[in-house]
């Protein structure tokens, strides 16, 4: 039987569009505009000014916090700007431009280190993080931070997200199934950071060529499964992907490690990989560019900052009249206002969809169907949740367990009456955060 949680959906998965395509080398990109915050944590601070030469993986900003890491430049050429440009996430990010000069010249410092079993667990951390590496699914959570775990928390086990549950997006299943090595290899460099023995890969049940290459890449390696699981969304959640896999629970408020788990994802893994083969920080990635609103859906290895506009294009343009630009899939993917905002490092995907494919719903009186509490991963009660934000009662929302609400978008996709429950839920957990702050 496949390993699975309780709750959850199965919305039209339509991968189909980039499951069977390459991975394509993108395009050098003429300009590039690297924000300093691509992560959770404290934004790095810019150490080159305008008019600088750098060279492709020079640090261009310094992290300036234990939750932070530095920032790298993805191509040559010369810096245009260091000022605050608009960013995926929305509002305003301090950034640096860089134009292209057309070389891509390697910055003299890149050498690979030392073989992995030379490299000390401090040594790996270190790499990891002057690598700029944080969680390739989209939460761009510093790695080294992650493995920087107490030791009374007793993580006894490591977790690689293979699952890519949302809808559209391939890019980690493309990458498990072209460079298995690279991820097995990285998650062997967090494993030995770590002093942890025992690590899962997870794989949903819709990708099982890739279980299949990654069954071939751990051959002859100890301490180190392969879990098949169910193709459900959001199977690819941290809580959702711990419950399947271990059977165990993060407790309310907490974080994996108070499982005693750790959770990469299997981009992160591969970026890992590539800084022990190359030396080369973390400058690239790939990211699927699909929906109805594109010529020709691919999956690209794209330079980090290069504009939206550029993969579109990249991809044959525009089909038809644009009705949406998302960066991530159509279930927690983030709506872009304008398509010349960068690529950072947690682009998954770039989503287009046709204006006739963008259905607007009047929200309508709630029902009692109960249909989102059925589908809540984290057993939450959505609609009660939902109508205490919009009566700003922020510290009853609190006592429901809003915070825990992991924004998925399950009980707003089943809602038969179109009620944006979890925007609602995110409106609540923002004031909850702002209230805590106050106090």
């Amino acid at each position: 039987m496949l390993k699975t949680f309780k709750g959850g959906i199965h919305p039209p998965y339509n991968k189909e569009l980039t499951m069977s395509k390459a991975v394509e080398k993108a395009a050098l990109p003429k300009k590039v505009i690297i924000p300093m915050g691509m992560h959770i944590g404290a934004p790095c601070e810019p150490i080159v000014k305008v008019g600088d030469t750098v060279k492709k993986g020079q640090k261009i900003g310094e992290a300036k916090g234990f939750v932070s890491v530095p920032a790298h430049a993805s191509i040559s050429g010369k810096v245009t700007a260091v000022e605050p440009r608009p960013w995926p996430g929305g509002s305003l990010m301090m950034s640096v431009v860089i134009e292209s000069d057309g070389r891509d010249e390697v910055y003299e410092d890149i050498t690979p280190p030392k073989p992995l079993s030379e490299l000390s667990p401090e040594e790996i951390k270190n790499l990891i993080r002057e690598a700029g590496i944080t969680g390739m699914g989209g939460a761009g959570f510093p790695t080294q931070v992650k493995l920087s775990f107490p030791p009374e928390k007793n993580v006894d086990t490591i977790i690689v997200n293979g699952a890519e549950c949302e809808p559209y997006i391939t890019a980690d299943h493309r990458l498990l199934l072209e460079q298995p090595e690279d991820v097995v290899l990285g998650l062997e460099a967090i494993m030995k950071a770590t002093g942890i023995k025992q690590a899962f890969i997870g794989i949903e049940d819709n990708k099982l060529d890739a279980v299949e290459a990654v069954k071939s890449a751990l051959k002859g390696k100890a301490g180190i499964e392969v879990v098949v699981l169910a193709t459900k969304y959001p199977q690819g959640g941290e809580k959702q992907l711990i419950k399947a896999v271990t059977g165990r629970e993060v407790p309310s408020g907490g974080l994996p490690m108070d499982a005693g788990v750790i959770v990469n994802n299997a981009g992160t893994c591969a970026a890992v990989a590539n800084v022990l083969k190359t030396g080369m920080p973390l400058i690239e990635r790939i990211t699927t560019v699909t929906g109805s609103g594109v010529m020709e859906p691919k999956n690209l290895l794209i330079r980090i900052g290069t504009p939206l506009i550029d993969l579109i294009e990249q991809c044959g343009g525009f089909k038809g009249r644009p009705g949406k630009v998302l960066m991530g899939g159509p279930m927690m993917g983030l709506a872009q206002s304008v398509i010349d905002v960068p690529a950072i490092k947690g682009t998954t995907g770039l989503l287009v969809l046709e204006r006739d494919d963008v259905k607007l719903f009047e929200p309508m009186p709630c029902i009692k169907c109960a249909r989102c509490v059925d589908a809540c991963p984290i057993k939450l009660l959505p609609t009660t949740i939902a109508k205490l934000a919009e009566r700003k009662m922020w510290d009853e929302a609190e006592n429901y367990h809003a915070m825990d609400c992991i924004e998925c978008g399950c009980c707003s996709y089943v809602c038969p009456a179109h009620i944006p429950l979890t925007q609602h839920i995110r409106i609540a957990k923002s004031n909850i955060i702002a209230l805590r702050k106050k106090k």
